[in-house]
């Protein structure tokens, strides 16, 4: 898990383990570019951030 995160829970909504890890590297690299997170952190990770806005269905990963 990362941070309280299952990971399990989160590849259920996209279509593959690599569309996730695509997914959120691309909204990640979005957060760091500053654009507006969707969710509050206390991480500053914006990995961490995107994967949090995933799993609060705030983000959409399609292909």
């Amino acid at each position: 898990m990362v941070n309280n995160l299952d990971i399990d829970n989160l590849i259920k909504k996209v279509d593959s383990k690599y569309s996730l890890v695509i997914g959120v590297a691309k909204r990640a690299r979005d957060i760091t570019d500053n654009s507006e997170a969707l969710v509050h952190s206390n991480s500053q990770k914006s990995v961490t951030v995107a994967l949090k806005e995933l799993d609060r269905d705030k983000i959409n990963i399609t292909r």
